[in-house]
This record gives C-alpha cells, sequence and structure tokens, in this order.
C-alpha cells in the first residue's frame, strides 16, 4: 500500500539532507538511488536493477545504472557534470532493450540536481535536491500513485485488445476455447490491470511471469492456476511454505478466481505474447469502451472493424446527462455551501440505483458510475474545503458503490467483462480521490460486486434481477432489429412478449424491451416519471448508434 504523500514528502526533506554534499557517483550512487526508492516507500530490489547491460548501437556494450522494465532508466553523474550529456546517454541505451521493456521515463541526477523526463507526454522538468519534496509529486508512479487521465480515443485501447487477440488467437488455435478461454482472459485482464494501478504492487505479476516461468511456456498454464487459487485465497488461509513472489500477491475475492479452470497449455509465444500484453499500460485503458473491444476480438469478422460495434462515451454522455446527471449537477450546486444539505445530497447519490436490460460489456453502467463518481469527489471537496478539514476514515467517505448498478446480458463472456469492467472503474476512481487527499485507498478485497445476470433478458422476470421499488433509472441501447431482419429465434421472443397485442407481428425487435420495460414498473409508486424515463432511455436508433433526444 502506497505510502500517503505527507510521510512521503518528510522523507523527502530528509533525504535532501542527508545527500546534500554528496560527489562521487562511483563512490555513492548506488547506495543514493536505494535510499530514492525508500523516500516512497519501495525497496529498489523490488523493482530496479543496477548496472543492467545493453547493447548499444553498432558493436558497444554499456550498463544501465538502473533500469525498471517499462518504466524508467537512470543515469547518474558525479556532482557538476553535464546532464544534457547524461540524457543523450541515456537514450543510447534505448536501441538494447526489448521493445516491452522500453521505459516512459528516464531520470538523471548529478547528486545537487535531478532532471525528469517523460519519453510519452514529450516533458521534463529539472529542480535542486533541495526542491525534491516540491516536486514529489512528479514521481507518483514510483508512489504507486499514478492515477492516469482515461481517453477513450486513447491508441492503447485498441492496441491492448489486438495484443489480447493475438493471445486468443493462438491459444484457441491450440483447442483452448469456450468458455474456459474467455474467463482465463478476463482474468489475465485484471492482473494486468492491477499490476499497473496499484491493486498489485509494482509490476509484480509481470516479474513473476518472468521469474517463475519457463522461457518455453511450458509451465505457465500450471503456474497461472496456482496464482489464481492465492488471489482467491485469504492470506491468513494460505500455504505457510507458498513461494515468497505468490504469497505477497493480495487477496482479491469478488469471486473472480472461484472458478476452477481447464488447465491451459502454453508455448513459448503464447508466453512472449502474454509478456507483451503486459508492457501495456493497462492504467490508461478505458474500461467503458474495452469491454466492447476485448469481445470483439472473438468475433473474426467484428475483429476487422474494431471499435465499431459499441456505443461511444459520446453518445452515452448524450442521453445520461439530460436524463439525470445535469440535474444532479445542478443540485450540488445550489446544496454545496450548506454542509447538512451536502450530507443529504450525498445520501441521495449513495440511493441510486441503475438497471440496463441490455448492458452487454457495460458501457452505459461504466460511464454512468464514473460520472457519479466525479460528482461524489467534487462533494467531498465541499465537505473538506478549508484550511485543516482531513479525513479521519476516507473508506467511510466513499459511499457510491458498484452494487448499485444491475444488468442483464445475453452473452456469459460479455456479462463477465461487464462484471470486471465496472470493478475496474471503481479502481480508477479510488486512485483519483488518493490523488486528491493523499491517502491510498482501494477496496482491496473486493466485498461488492455488480449484480449482472448472464441470461435472456426477454424471458427473464426483470424483477427477479433487480427490486423495482428501489431502481432509480432504466438505460442502456437494446438491440434494434427489424421485422424482415429478425431470426426465427427472434421473432417467437418477440411473439411471447406481446401476445395479445394486435398487430405486434410488424414490431421491432427493441420492441418487447419498451413492454418488458413497463411491465417492470408497473406496480411501484413511480410509474408515471419513470415511464418517461424509461422511453428516453430506450429511444435509441440504431443507426451508428445515434442517440436521438
Amino acid at each position: 500500500m502506497p505510502l500517503p504523500w505527507p510521510e512521503i514528502r518528510d522523507k523527502a526533506i530528509a533525504f535532501s539532507r542527508e545527500w546534500q554534499d554528496a560527489e562521487s557517483e562511483r563512490a555513492e550512487a548506488q547506495t543514493f538511488w536505494n535510499e530514492f526508492f525508500a523516500v516512497f516507500g519501495v525497496p529498489r530490489r523490488r523493482i530496479a536493477t543496477f548496472e543492467e547491460p545493453v547493447k548499444k548501437l553498432g558493436a558497444k556494450k554499456g550498463r544501465i545504472d538502473a533500469f525498471w522494465k517499462g518504466q524508467l532508466v537512470v543515469e547518474h553523474k558525479s556532482r557538476g557534470q553535464d546532464l544534457d550529456r547524461a540524457f543523450v546517454q541515456a537514450l543510447d541505451y534505448f536501441p538494447g532493450i526489448a521493445d516491452r521493456d522500453l521505459p516512459r521515463y528516464v531520470l538523471v541526477s548529478d547528486f545537487a540536481r535531478f532532471r525528469l523526463y517523460d519519453i510519452e507526454a514529450a516533458t521534463h522538468a529539472e529542480f535542486a535536491l533541495k526542491d525534491l519534496h516540491k516536486h514529489i509529486k512528479r514521481f507518483g508512479f514510483i508512489a504507486g500513485y499514478a492515477p492516469q487521465e482515461i481517453k477513450p480515443q486513447d491508441p492503447v485501447n485498441i492496441k491492448a485488445a489486438e495484443q489480447m487477440g493475438r493471445l486468443h488467437d493462438l491459444l484457441k488455435a491450440s483447442g483452448y476455447e469456450g468458455h474456459d478461454l474467455e474467463v482465463l482472459l478476463v482474468r489475465l485482464v485484471f492482473c494486468m490491470f492491477a499490476d499497473d494501478t496499484g491493486i498489485f504492487s509494482k509490476q509484480s505479476f509481470r516479474d513473476w511471469l518472468e521469474a517463475r516461468t519457463a522461457e518455453d511456456g511450458s509451465d505457465l498454464g500450471q503456474n497461472l492456476a496456482l496464482l489464481f487459487q492465492v488471489l482467491n485465497t485469504p492470506e491468513d488461509k494460505r500455504q505457510k511454505n507458498l513461494d515468497e513472489q505468490l504469497a505477497a500477491f493480495a487477496y482479491i475475492n469478488g469471486k473472480l478466481f472461484d472458478e476452477t479452470l481447464r488447465l491451459a497449455a502454453f508455448d513459448r509465444k503464447m508466453r512472449a505474447t502474454l509478456l507483451d500484453c503486459c508492457a501495456l499500460n493497462w492504467g490508461a485503458v478505458s474500461p467503458a469502451i474495452f469491454g466492447a473491444l476485448f469481445q470483439s476480438i472473438m468475433d473474426e469478422k467484428a475483429r476487422r472493424n474494431l471499435g465499431a460495434h459499441y456505443t461511444s462515451e459520446e453518445n452515452i454522455l448524450k442521453l445520461i446527462k439530460p436524463l439525470f446527471l445535469d440535474d444532479l449537477w445542478a443540485e450540488f450546486n445550489k446544496v454545496k455551501s450548506n454542509k447538512n444539505r451536502l450530507f443529504d445530497f450525498h445520501k441521495k447519490l449513495h440511493s441510486l440505483v441503475f438497471l440496463d436490460p441490455a448492458c452487454g460489456c457495460g458501457n452505459f453502467l461504466v460511464i454512468t458510475y464514473r460520472e457519479l463518481r466525479l460528482l461524489e469527489l467534487e462533494v467531498l471537496r465541499a465537505v473538506h474545503s478549508g484550511p485543516g478539514s482531513r479525513f479521519l476514515n476516507i473508506h467511510q467517505e466513499l459511499t457510491l458503490d458498484v452494487d448499485q448498478f444491475y444488468g442483464i446480458e445475453i452473452e456469459d463472456f460479455a456479462s463477465q467483462i461487464a462484471q470486471v469492467a465496472l470493478w475496474l472503474i471503481d479502481h480508477q476512481m479510488n486512485l483519483k480521490v488518493s490523488e486528491e487527499f493523499g491517502l491510498y485507498f482501494a477496496r482491496i478485497p473486493l466485498t461488492t460486486t455488480p449484480h449482472i445476470v448472464q441470461g435472456n433478458a426477454l424471458k427473464l422476470d426483470w424483477t427477479d434481477v433487480a427490486p423495482p421499488e428501489r431502481v432509480s433509472y432504466l438505460l442502456g441501447n437494446p438491440p434494434f432489429v427489424g421485422k424482415k431482419e429478425q431470426t426465427p429465434k427472434q421473432k417467437e421472443e418477440v411473439t411471447a412478449v406481446t401476445a395479445g397485442i394486435k398487430g405486434a407481428g410488424v414490431l421491432d425487435y427493441v420492441s418487447a424491451w419498451y413492454l418488458k420495460a413497463a411491465e417492470f414498473i408497473r406496480a411501484t409508486a413511480r410509474t408515471a416519471s419513470l415511464m418517461a424515463h424509461i422511453f428516453y432511455c430506450l429511444r435509441s436508433v440504431r443507426k451508428r448508434d445515434r442517440i436521438c433526444p
């Protein structure tokens, strides 16, 4: 668990005083960097190696002063030496580093000065050793405070789906397919996300893969099965003689790792592909769209048009903002200066319940949850504004949770993705809160679960999925299929729902969702208002997923 920012700042001040007179790179550099990483509560041995050998361009060889795979290259010089030359020397190592190990950051220092380069953002900052504490948040990626800017259009979403597609194809071609393959891939996505967002400590999943599995992949399947078992076992219930790297993994719970899967036989290429997947920045992946992209890798035809088969974030916001979000923000702005009314408003947010009866991979639910958590963050800022205000228990302050969300999805794989996507967005929002208030917060082990039911929404009784008296809003984008395009099975489903309605044979497939929605709310006291909400929510025209107001 990351240290609180105030403690890290205190350690940085002490570190700066300790090293203010250091001069010789040869004599003191390694001790300097060991203690530098300790400022953030991270043992250097866990994440970085000294004097890593690497081939430069041509036949030259070099040694990287300190190297953290995929994250950081450190080049250290004696006091007063040229930091520009140090940076050029650090870049000279890049051609000899495997693509999946290329770092995002380069840090050069001469004891008295630091210069940190962010290669991805093409920015850098330089500051004196004595001012380290003032710039400490630049090193959030070391401390574990590194909430990413999540952009739906970020190429990392497509790249992550494509890489997982390659792994999927290799496993499927080997004969490992169906439900076991789908669950395995969902679990791997969670582990890689956990590696990059602080659920696991500092790339521990990737390091475990590299250190504890054979390069030819021959033992990877059974080792993954053992890891999943560990992740599903509380720390106090695990064997005492468990491998130390395995024992360091957190207990996850949530039944994500509960099911026993058929062992997958990996080979060298599969293992290398999995490691390539691990090298991506999963902290920047958007759970709101990655689920749909991830699902499309299972369909070769859909994969050729990757990204075209989900409702965009822009269109989801067009729906939820006028439906409820705009009103909630307006109400917040009215009460934010009154602590008592703000408290009641916060309780109201916690009371809201959402049902998507055609949730797919959870896009609507994920975006809705994210927007509510952003609003909750503003509530917390307003409550704790002013000098001396601080959290006594951040866990008690955050009341919104994934169990406010219900969904129905006919496809098993998509329903699993929807559940995991809600957990992922929950953790991303927890990181934002942690960064805001300097107190790390994670809901691990998972104690609450989204209510995602796998089944045919036109055959299920929705009241068995969610209590209608609690549901605040129905929303989503059910499938639109005209009379002529419906399969015999779809015609049968529509007929069963529309029994007794004259002329129902010409109805679009989506009409069955309208009728089921009306049936769902018929007995509630809020029928009129909810009916308006439902018909607003479901009035989505499937022409490039255009949503009409």
